[in-house]
């Protein structure tokens, strides 16, 4: 009876401990994306904007998966 107890406790919390928890995958992921672009451009300066582009596209791609972290808490949470 316990545990019950204690889960009810911590509840109103969940939904920051799981965005804490989704958004730590694109993070990682922007950081890889524009290491290694910027590692790219400095190897072939003629293709800076073909790399910027695509580092633009990875981009916008992790960082809707944070967006999607942020929601999904509201949307589950009740």
């Amino acid at each position: 009876m316990a545990a019950t107890e204690t889960l009810a406790a911590v509840s109103g919390s969940l939904g920051s401990i799981g965005y804490g928890l989704a958004a730590i995958g694109p993070g990682i992921g922007i950081g890889y994306i524009f290491g290694n672009g910027v590692q790219a451009m400095a190897r072939q300066p003629e293709a800076t904007g073909l790399i910027r582009q695509n580092m633009i596209l990875g981009f916008a791609f992790c960082e809707a998966l944070a967006l999607i972290g942020i929601v999904m808490p509201f949307v589950f949470g009740q």
